[in-house]
């Protein structure tokens, strides 16, 4: 597992470009709240470290993961947002309801980044279990929230 040797909150900030005048839209899942509270959290915390004015990041809630492609569409419409971050948990059940919903939520967020030409960011956690989370929003392997704003941030310099 690449995660296991790496601490996702490293990244070299001077590969990063201006982005004080930029708009984020960050769209949480409320399932699994205590992880995705901990990823909005980090991405929020990032953006702003890196530069952007907070009144420049706006905060969307959806249910649940599956329902962040529908939240980051409407968000990506907006013509002032110039990047979306979608975060999100989904944490492995019993049931095969776990391959459907990450395949939807995959394949629906990287279908609106396509659609509106902009970074539409994948920062949904797929794990076999809580402390896999745990340990990938604030824990052990960093936050995943973090790697979400800084890539979005890489992205719009692209």
């Amino acid at each position: 597992m690449s995660s296991a040797l790496k601490n996702l909150s490293d990244y070299k900030a001077h590969q990063t470009i201006d982005i004080a005048s930029k708009k984020f839209a960050i769209v949480v899942s409320e399932w699994n709240e205590t992880i995705t509270e901990a990823l909005y959290n980090g991405a929020f915390q990032t953006l702003l470290k890196e530069g952007v004015k907070e009144e420049n990041v706006f905060r969307k809630n959806v249910p649940g993961s599956f329902e962040l492609s529908t939240g980051a569409q409407w968000a990506a419409q907006v013509e002032e947002i110039d990047a979306v971050i979608c975060l999100g948990c989904v944490i492995q059940g019993e049931t095969k309801h776990f391959d459907f919903i990450c395949n939807a939520v995959a394949n629906g967020i990287t279908n609106v980044s396509l659609k509106y030409n902009k970074p539409v960011i994948f920062g949904v956690l797929t794990t076999d279990n809580m402390q896999q989370a745990l340990d990938r929003a604030g824990g052990k392997h960093g936050n995943k929230g973090d790697e979400a704003a800084i890539t979005a941030v890489k992205m719009l310099g692209f």
